[in-house]
């Protein structure tokens, strides 16, 4: 029996992998670039210095992307990001010079329950179509937090201060990086993981997510 469609549970048909063509042709692409200013960027104005901030897609309550992303989290079904990860390069491999690939880590604990980090095929994908070398351990999570976006701003950037950090500062230090993420809300675990990252001497970021709720 044909697997189902991660989108809408339909059987695949002949030549559909994970995604049926009628949700494919329903996703909702962010069309933004790494070129113009986008709403992405606007998050995370006065908060952390971000060269450019990028989604692939809109993430919505009752949407596609929200099923997609559900089995990708929670389902074992890491495959999804490398095949969104393949599809957005194709847009931006010609827009970025990147030197290292970073994912947002799990905390240990969390990665051992789920046993794998849900970005890590995404950003493998995205380093090898910008001819960048990805690093899964560029940052390490200090605490096992529970979600941060209920949080107000400023509780919530006094608890990010030192959740992250990175492991060896020396070798990021005059790097160009492009952090990955699944998803944006409110940009707190973006924000936490740019403030380690920038402990690096000479630094530059870049974030590429899967989607972002707008």
């Amino acid at each position: 029996m044909p697997l189902g469609c991660f989108g809408c549970n339909t059987p695949l048909l002949l030549g559909e992998r994970l995604i049926c063509t009628v949700c494919r042709n329903q996703l909702p692409l962010t069309e933004y670039n790494f070129t113009d200013e986008n709403p992405v960027d606007r998050i995370f104005y006065g908060r952390i210095d971000i060269k450019k901030v990028n989604s692939f897609l809109f993430f919505t309550k009752n949407g596609i992307v929200k099923n997609i992303i559900h089995h990708l989290k929670y389902k074992n079904q890491e495959q999804i990001g490398a095949f969104f990860g393949q599809w957005y390069a194709q847009s931006i491999k010609e827009r970025l010079d990147i030197d290292i690939v970073a994912p947002v880590p799990l905390h240990k604990r969390k990665l051992t329950k789920r046993g794998y980090n849900q970005v890590s095929l995404f950003g493998k994908e995205l380093a090898l179509h910008l001819d960048a070398t990805y690093k899964e351990d560029t940052l390490f999570k200090t605490v096992n937090t529970r979600t941060l976006t209920k949080r107000n701003r400023f509780s919530r950037w006094k608890a990010n201060q030192d959740l992250y950090k990175v492991l060896d500062e020396d070798s990021i230090a005059g790097k160009t990086i492009l952090l990955v993420d699944d998803v944006i809300t409110t940009g707190a675990t973006i924000e936490a993981c740019a403030i380690a990252l920038k402990k690096a001497k000479g630094v530059t970021i870049y974030v590429a997510t899967i989607a972002v709720v707008p």
